[in-house]
């Protein structure tokens, strides 16, 4: 199987958006009990462990290309993808961090640069 065959998934908008978020929450390689708990009231359980297990098997490359990828197969507009970024704020907010992190800042700028 190719790269990039792999970097292609079949995931739904929940899948997509429960990836997402375990990405954000990772950002700053640490997993807050305040940012599992907001996740979890975002998506289902089973959706959660489904993704958590995915996301812990991809590398960063990997990750960002799926979130990528996902958008364009789902057809996301400029403003889903916004309000997408706006709940990642949440997650970056849930642990209280986020103004004195300068790696979620910089991981949140770069991802949406990538994606848009």
């Amino acid at each position: 199987m190719s790269t990039k065959l792999q970097l292609k998934t079949d995931w739904n908008n929940e899948e997509l958006k429960a990836y997402f978020y375990i990405y954000a929450m990772n950002a700053d390689l640490n997993e807050s009990e305040s940012e599992l708990s907001l996740i979890k009231t975002k998506v289902s359980e089973a959706i959660f462990n489904k993704m958590y297990q995915e996301f812990n098997s991809d590398n960063d490359y990997e990750s960002i290309h799926k979130i990528k990828n996902t958008l364009q197969d789902l057809n996301y507009s400029p403003h889903q993808i916004q309000l997408l970024f706006n709940e990642m704020r949440d997650i970056f907010n849930a642990d209280d961090d986020f103004d004195f992190s300068v790696l979620e800042r910089n991981i949140a700028l770069g991802l949406k640069r990538i994606i848009e």
